[in-house]
């Protein structure tokens, strides 16, 4: 089965699920390792894992995709893209979403923001008109069905915290997209759960809302989502925010301690799936192993033998 197919039997199957969100290939790897059903390519986690900058609007069309293409192929589930604005105007859209598809990945989300786009968690946003939006939608629409009907379209919109923007405009919009042929309404930034019972009764279709911005915590769990009609969870930084917190924490330590505190960390994390050189075994290297079997000469593989090093692949 196909993992368009896939992502659009999860987005119908009336149980929620949660998308995932990281910048790399890694990070994908990762979601599927520990069991979850699809990833996300987040990007504003593409802007800071791979690029270090904000996600203002800095990268094209071309970077992003790539990037994407890079997580699709690294895992056999899912990928969604965040596809940002769709890189230019409707007929951008066309070529944007035709791309996507044949770089592997199962669903693109397209925003109605202006160019150059910001962050949904930061203040500043501005809306194009509906009636571009909606043509937005309508092209990728029509794109999709000559690649791949079942590829999913996520509008999202981000009306509730933009200029102007306000409830009765999230409801406005999202009908609209949904008539020009979205898989997955995506209301960004809402400021209460009320406010998601509001837009989830005044829009028909598989929906979903950004929830991880809500005060004060904890926050709703998967059931709670369930309960508000949500098809799935987008968590952006759900496999990435650890890895930084954690990795500029380390830093500070080994600025403090030197080596001592590299040897603390060997010791403390030698359980760890991927402590060490686990992490060869978890990228790949017994396949390459294997395929260097099946492939290459005898004399090649000597070089196991007559060569040392701290993993060899010949013990998985």
């Amino acid at each position: 089965m196909r993992n368009t197919t896939k992502l659009q039997n999860l987005l119908h199957s009336g149980e929620c699920f949660v998308l995932p969100g990281g910048g790399c290939a890694l990070h994908a790897k990762i979601a599927e390792a520990v069991g979850f059903k699809a990833a996300y390519m987040s990007g504003m986690n593409v802007n800071a894992t791979i690029f270090g900058t904000p996600d203002a609007g800095l990268l094209t069309m071309s970077e992003m995709l790539e990037n994407a293409r890079r997580m699709a192929q690294a895992v056999k589930i899912p990928l969604v893209a965040d596809g940002d604005t769709g890189f230019g105007n409707a007929i951008n859209v066309r070529r944007t979403v035709q791309e996507f598809i044949r770089a592997g990945v199962a669903g693109i989300q397209l925003e109605d923001q202006t160019a150059p786009k910001r962050c949904g968690f930061v203040k500043g946003k501005e809306l194009v008109s509906l009636e571009e939006a909606a043509g937005k939608i309508r092209a990728a629409t029509d794109a999709k069905k000559e690649l791949d009907s079942d590829f999913v379209i996520i509008a999202r919109t981000d009306a509730r915290t933009a200029v102007g923007g306000g409830i009765q405009e999230v409801i406005r919009r999202l009908r609209a997209y949904k008539e020009a042929g979205a898989d997955l309404l995506y209301m960004e930034g809402p400021l209460s759960v009320e406010e998601i019972r509001e837009v989830r009764a005044g829009v028909e279709g598989p929906f979903t809302a950004t929830t991880i911005e809500l005060r004060p915590l904890p926050l709703p769990d998967l059931q709670a989502h369930q309960e508000l009609g949500m098809a799935c969870v987008i968590i952006p930084s759900l496999v990435a925010r650890p890895g930084y917190y954690e990795s500029y924490r380390f830093a500070e330590r080994f600025i403090k301690q030197g080596m001592s505190a590299y040897s603390d960390l060997l010791e403390e994390e030698k359980n760890h799936p991927l402590y060490e050189f686990r992490l060869f075994s978890f990228l790949g290297f017994p396949e390459i192993k294997e395929l260097e079997k099946k492939y290459l000469s005898a004399d090649y593989q000597k070089r196991y033998q007559n060569s040392s090093g701290v993993y060899d692949p010949n013990d998985e």
